[in-house]
Formats: C-alpha cells, structure tokens, sequence
C-alpha cells in the first residue's frame, strides 16, 4: 500500500512539471521558416546566389591560382563558411558547374541531357572561369561578415556587374513558398541592359540549355499566373520514323522516353521501338508501325507525353531579408542599376589609388630631384628627420593636390638608395603624365557614367557572347485535342434492344474503335439524344438506332430526322448539327410526348441530304399515300426546332429512296505560318475553298512534290516553300541546277501521280531547286555575273511556256543559259484566262453555321395539306 501510495504521488508530481509547447512551437517554427527563406531556398536580388552558391564562389576565389582544383577540395574549403555537410555543397557546386557559365569544369560533371549525375566530387575538376573572375569579384567594394562560427569573413553579397540571376536561372522550395526564375540568353539580357540604360523597351522571354521550342505568350514577366509551354523538337526523319533531335526543360531524354513507353502501353500512341542515340545532342529516334501518320503521332506525343510540358515561373527574390515578388523586367533594371553603382564604386576607388599613386610619384620626384634625403644627414633623432624632410619639401609642393602629411614623409624615408642612385627624371616624369592621363579618363568614365556601363556591357558581349546564341525557338503553339490524336485503342459495342454501349459488350454489335478518353453521341427510337463518356458499359435508353464517336464542334456532321409526335399524330422533317452538349444530360428532339417515335434518321459526316420516301396508312378519303421528299429542301437548323410539316396523318414508314450529295458551302481552308498548320478558323492566309477530293500542292526545298489532302492535323515544316491548293490542269514550271553538269534547268510539267511524293532534282550532292512557279504563263528574269574587266551582260527575260512545252516531272529540262547566274527572279506572270468548265446542275448549298431555333418559332403554313410544308 505504501509502494502505491507513492508511486501516486510520484504520478502526481510529474503531472505538475508538464509545460505547454505551444508558444515554443511558435517561435521555432517561424524562426526555421525564416531560415530556409533566408539562408538556404531563395536568391538574393543583390547577386543573384543563394547563401550556399555565394560561399562555394568565394571558396574558389581564394582557391584561385589558375589552376585546376579537386572539387573534394573545394567542398571542404566552402564547409568552413557553410554550416551544412559536403552532399549539399557538392550538389549545389556541379548545378552551377552545369550551367556552363562561372566555373571552368573538367571531368564527367553529369550531363543536363540524358540524366545522368556527375561523378564523385573526388573525380572532377574545377576552377573559375574567365567570367567569373571579371564579373564577380571585386573584393574592394565587397562588404565583409564573420562566417557562422566567427572564425573567417565572408562576403555579404558579391559585387556581380551582371543580370546572373536572370543567366542562370534559379528553384527553390521553401516553408510557405517557392520561387523559379526561368534561365535567360546571355546575349539577349546584355542586349536589355544596354537598352534600359538608354532608356528605351525591352523583352525577355526564357531560353533553355536543352532547346527546344517555346510559347511565351502567357509568360507574365515571370510572375505568379504565367505560364511557358515547352515542347521538344521532332520531325519526321521517314514515313515510318521520327526524330526527337530537342527535349523541354525540365526533363531528360531518360524520363522523355519513359514516359513515351508509358503512352505506348496505355494504348494512347502507337510505335514500333524507340533508339536512344544521345551523345553531345540529342538524337531519340521513334519507330512508327507502318501505315500510322507521322503527323498524328508527333500530335499524340505532344499530348500523351512529357514532348510537351508547361512550366509555372515564379520569381521571388531576398531583399532587405525580405522574401519579394518582382518581374523579370524590373529584376533586370534592378540589376543594371546596381553594375552601374558597382562601377561607380570601383571607378571612385580606382581615382583615389590614381590620385594617391600621382601625390606620392610627385612627392618622390621632389624628395629625390631637389636631393632633400641630404638634409636628414645630421639629425640624429627620428622627429629631426621628419621635421627636416617636411622642412625641405615646402617650398615645393605647390602644386601638390593634398596636403603632405607624416605618413607620406614616413614613406619617403623607406626608399633605398639603390632607387635613389639610379632615379631617372624622365621616366618619373612619364609616370607622372601617364598617372594624369588614367586620372583624367577615370574622371571623364565618372562623368559619362551612363556611357561607360553601356560600353562595359558591350565589351562582355564581344568577350563571351561567342556561342551563347538563342537556343530555345520561340513559336506560337497550336492547342492539340487529345481526343483528335488519340490512338483508336479498344472497340465500342451498342446491345440497341436493351439500351446498353459500352467497350465490354463482345458479344454485342460492333460499332467502332474508340479510345478510353473520347465521347458517344446516342440517338434512341423515343428522339432521345444523349452524349456521354466512353466506359466498359453504360444504359443511355432503350431502341438505340444511332451511335458514334462525338465530335466536338462538328459543324458538318448533319442529322437528317423524321417523327411523330404522339400515337397518331403529325410528323415532322428536321436537319440539325450537335456543336455542344452537356454530358449525360437527356435531349429530347421529337418532342416532349412519351409517345413521340423517329420515323427515320442518318448521320451524315459531310452534310448529306438523300431522298426519302413516304408511305402513310389507308386512312378515311386520302388520295395520295406515297410521294418522295428530299432533306435538301430542308433548312439546317438548332436541335431544339419542331423542323417542318411532312403530314397530319398517320405515317406507315419511311424509306430511303436515293443518297444525296453534300449541301454544305467547300471548307475554306487558311494557313496560319506562325504554328505551321492548316485551319478554318480564318487565321493566316487563305487557300481557297476545297470540297471532297480537292487536294493542295507542297513544295520542299530539297525538291520534293507532293499533293495531299487538307488534313487540320497535318504539320508543315520549314523547308516547305509552296503551298497551295492544287489544280490538276495547271503546269508547274521548276528551275534546279543540276550537280553534274554544273548548269541551271528549266522544266514544266504536271503531276499524274496525287498520291506519290516525287523529287524534281537529281540526287547529286550539289543539286539543288532554286524556285517554282505554278502560274499558267510565267516569266522570269535572269541576271548575270559580272565578268572581271568587262561590261555585265544585261538581264535576259524568259518567257517559259515559249522556252519549254510540257514534259514529264522525272525530265531534265531545258538549260537555262550556259553563262553563271547572279540570280533568278520570276517577274509578273503573262495574262491567261482559266477556261470555265460547264458544272452540273447542282442543288443549293448553304452555310456549315447552325442556327438554334425553339419549337415556337416553327410553324406550319398549311396544317390541312397532305402534302410536306416546307421553310
């Protein structure tokens, strides 16, 4: 009992010592969180560095001696400053190393394209690069604290005359926030800084060691809510191969294929095999089954794969210990403000050195030329001398720019008579003149402060700007619909008695391939519509008689539909596009009626309007039981319109008697050259107006040919330098030189083949097409060399359908001249009137744009007549 009793007692006491550590979480957790803020994640506006990088920098400057250093050494050098082991130095030192910008590296340092990490630190090699040295460094006007232990100094900030920051770009996760400052052109941040000293606009935009091409458009001057979309560079090295020759930033060539191999299992790509061949650049080389378009695929790896990534910058910086959110531009006239200070102060120390080497190389002149060190031969007491040589120097020192004081006669005493013995008055007199000059220029940089920056910038650019030209392409980048490139990778089945779809029915009817991200449209015998997301199996409503694949804004897949409303009551004809739903909701197109029934309907992609045929029941006094009607009398209107009158009594069926033609006006097609691809939006230039089988005419600059059908998809590269739509009957007339014979060729012909890619020039390495016309009668201009000490010969005009008939596109031609050419201009073509062909006659045709019309506004002319009511 007793053992209890104190045991409880004991309890009881340590109860009363428990202490609350709320208000010590508090500060602590506010306290680490300044820390990470301030001394690890986010850089300092002043130079650009985080704490770490600034003491790795300033390790390899007292390091410094020229020559190559163990990065193992440096990292333990950086720990006498740095309070964190040696992982996180040597991390941080090869990110730099990386960077190819402020260390001179030697050794496997890793390598930004394939992933790979660098070596041990005990491996490698570094040592500061002829940049940094001139950039960083600056230790006179560089402000100085004791390092975490007090044992050395270390730099506040380093003096950087240079927008480092923006160069090199930084990421940092910290407590409560983040920054990522994309990284910059060498050469273009030179250019802005020059630019905002005059006083004139500028732009920045991103520019990535990886390449690759960029869309700045929402960029935001680096601000939160901007945004860069970044994409890898692939073209098509074949039909049945690509080449991924860039990758985005961010990613590695590694985790790019990867994610491809996840794309390719997922069934949302199809390929055959992929080759990494990366070495100094990038090479990944994509095998295409065959049969699949290599412009589908690019699409699909842009939208299924890391080949496209969007990257959130976020610029904050550290200034007066204070995390803040700043631009890129007010970040680089920050920046330059402060090289323009930063000289100035190395300008104003470099004319007090100046001016203090003048006073004392004049005093020497004095001391020795008027041979005042005599004077102090007879004293005999430290004070007589000074006083002597002070004596000794007044009558003198007139023209001095300060007064004298006892530290320079200190100096005086301290020369040796070997330099006094051999003083040579000319030279000294040089010195003094040359000191005048340097203080005169110091004083005039002062004065033109403005001037010197810009000049100090320019120097930079012509000292290190070789090679640093723009590597990331800047483009405009067209939006790419997943479910357009998507891969066709499961089949859809319908059970239409039941009401089912859904890729799990096998045993059911077949519709379609489809792939896991696309929408069905499905149409029931009630007129009920309802689109909905692809799954294993899904009830959308009993009678299915249509079922597909949505198209989002479709605007020429026309439904052509046939009702009646209610048991006995009248039927209507109505044409309608689907452009927008929303998903799983219930459309009713026959009316609100729980009796209402589709008579007939079809689906048709391009408009289509057939001849039907209605047949009514024998019914009371109705002479006419059976007359045709053709849906192209029928206006294009809103899903929700009533359509038109077909008749008031009952209908037995109809059938169709006859398929139609198309009722919708030619697609006009544009071509927009900033994103490279075909459009109907009206954006570019227009090509012209294009119905089924019309086909466009490309030209490449290595000489081939080709027509190919206006795909939206389709994706035109540079070399492209003819596009247009293509007229059977019109001559292309060519002008190569061939390799060979060392002359240039004029050929016409036409093209038999739409479907087969030709090349009009010979495989001879220095053939090459130097243009094309595909006007009816074009002329072109040939303008000559010069010859050497004689008259030019004037320019000669060709009429080409004169010069040459036409022959087949694998002929040579007809030489063009024998003499060396200039130039070749194709000047204004010669009148031609295109023959008109006599068309058929055709029914009207009426525009893609779908007009939403209610029920109310459709009303029947004439409810008694048996015949259809037509709008």
């Amino acid at each position: 009992m007793e053992e209890n009793e104190a045991l409880n007692d004991e309890g009881l006491e340590n109860q009363d010592t428990l202490t609350k550590v709320t208000g010590m979480y508090k500060d602590w957790f506010l306290d680490y969180a300044s820390y990470v803020i301030l001394e690890r994640a986010v850089p300092a506006i002043e130079d650009g560095f985080k704490p770490v990088q600034r003491r790795i920098m300033h390790a390899l400057k007292e390091l410094d001696d020229g020559r190559y250093n163990k990065v193992a050494n440096v990292v333990g050098h950086t720990m006498q400053y740095h309070p964190h082991g040696d992982a996180s130095i040597a991390d941080a030192m090869v990110q730099i190393g990386q960077k190819d910008l402020l260390i001179d590296t030697q050794g496997n340092w890793g390598n930004i394209l394939t992933g790979d990490s660098a070596a041990a630190s005990r491996y490698i090699e570094a040592r500061l690069s002829k940049f940094a040295l001139e950039v960083v460094y600056s230790p006179k006007i560089t402000e100085w604290q004791l390092s975490y232990d007090g044992r050395k100094k270390e730099p506040i900030n380093l003096p950087v005359k240079f927008p480092l920051l923006l160069a090199q770009g930084a990421e940092g996760i910290a407590v409560g926030l983040s920054t990522k400052i994309l990284p910059h052109n060498f050469n273009e941040l030179i250019d802005a800084s020059i630019k905002h000293l005059k006083g004139q606009r500028f732009k920045l935009y991103p520019d990535f060691p990886t390449a690759g091409i960029i869309d700045v458009t929402n960029y935001n001057d680096g601000m939160r809510g901007g945004k860069v979309r970044v994409r890898a560079k692939i073209s098509s090295l074949d039909k049945n191969t690509l080449i991924i020759s860039e990758i985005p930033y961010g990613t590695n060539t590694s985790s790019l294929i990867d994610s491809i191999l996840k794309a390719n299992d997922k069934g949302k790509i199809k390929i055959k095999k992929i080759e990494d061949n990366t070495a100094a650049e990038v090479e990944i080389l994509v095998h295409l089954p065959s049969g699949l378009s290599p412009d589908k695929t690019i699409d699909a790896l842009y939208a299924f794969t890391a080949c496209e990534s969007s990257i959130s910058p976020l610029s904050c910086i550290i200034e007066d210990n204070k995390p803040r959110f700043i631009g890129i531009k007010e970040m680089l006239e920050r920046s330059t403000d402060n090289t323009v200070e930063l000289l100035k102060a190395e300008l104003q120390i470099q004319l007090k050195e100046l001016e203090e080497q003048w006073h004392f190389a004049s005093l020497e002149r004095i001391f020795i030329e008027n041979r005042i060190y005599r004077d102090i031969e007879e004293e005999e007491t430290w004070e007589g001398v000074i006083a002597a040589i002070d004596k000794g120097l007044k009558p003198h020192i007139k023209n001095l720019k300060r007064a004298v004081t006892e530290e320079d006669i200190v100096r005086l005493t301290e020369i040796r008579i070997k330099r006094i013995s051999k003083f040579d008055l000319e030279k000294a007199q040089q010195l003094i003149e040359s000191l005048e000059d340097r203080i005169a220029q110091t004083k005039h940089h002062l004065e033109n402060l403005v001037d010197f920056a810009i000049d100090y910038f320019k120097e930079l650019k012509k000292k290190y700007g070789k090679g640093r030209e723009r590597k990331s392409e800047i483009k405009i980048f067209d939006d790419i619909e997943a479910t357009k490139v998507v891969i066709r990778n499961t089949k859809l089945y319908v059970n239409r008695e039941e009401g089912f779809v859904g890729t799990s029915l096998r045993r059911d009817e077949y519709v379609t391939d489809c792939s896991d991200i696309d929408d069905i449209i499905v149409f029931t015998k009630k007129g009920e519509m309802m689109v909905t997301k692809v799954d294993s199996k899904t009830f959308v409503g009993k009678n299915i008689i249509h079922v597909a694949v949505f198209k989002k804004k479709d605007k020429r897949t026309t439904y052509n539909m046939a009702y009646k409303v209610g048991k006995g009551g009248p039927s209507y004809i109505k044409r309608f596009n689907v452009t927008s739903i929303t998903r799983d909701k219930i459309y009713q197109l026959a009316g609100e009626k729980a009796s209402a029934e589709v008579l007939y309907f079809s689906a048709n992609p391009n408009g289509e309007a057939e001849v039907v045929t209605v047949m009514l029941r024998q019914s009371g006094s109705i002479k006419k039981l059976k007359w045709d009607l053709d849906f192209a009398d029928v206006i294009i209107k809103g899903r929700s319109a009533r359509g038109n009158l077909v008749t008031k009594y009952a209908v037995k069926r109809i059938e169709l008697k006859e398929k139609g033609v198309s009722t919708l006006k030619p697609r006009k097609i544009w071509f927009d050259d900033i994103v490279g691809r075909l459009n109907v939006e009206g954006r570019g230039e227009l090509l012209g107006e294009f119905r089924g089988d019309d086909l466009l005419l490309v030209v490449e600059q290595n000489g081939t040919i080709k027509t190919i059908a206006p795909d939206l998809l389709t994706r035109f590269n540079d070399d492209m330098i003819k596009l247009e739509k293509w007229n059977p009957k019109k001559p292309i007339s060519v002008i190569h030189y061939e390799g060979q014979k060392e002359r240039y060729y004029l050929k016409r012909f036409l093209i038999e083949n739409p479907n087969k890619e030709e090349l009009v020039i010979s495989e001879h390495p220095k053939s090459f097409l130097e243009l094309v016309a595909t006007d009816w009668r074009p002329v072109i201009e040939i303008e000559f060399t010069k010859p050497r000490g004689k008259d030019p010969k004037p320019n000669q005009k060709v009429d080409v359908e004169d010069f040459i008939a036409i022959k087949g596109i694998k002929a040579l031609g007809n030489q063009l001249t024998s003499e060396k050419v200039k130039n070749i201009n194709v000047l204004e073509p010669l009148p031609y009137v295109e023959p008109k062909e006599q068309a058929p006659e055709e029914i009207e045709v009426i525009d893609e744009e779908s007009i939403d019309v209610t029920n109310d506004d459709i009303k029947s002319k004439d409810e008694g007549s048996d015949q259809p009511t037509l709008f």
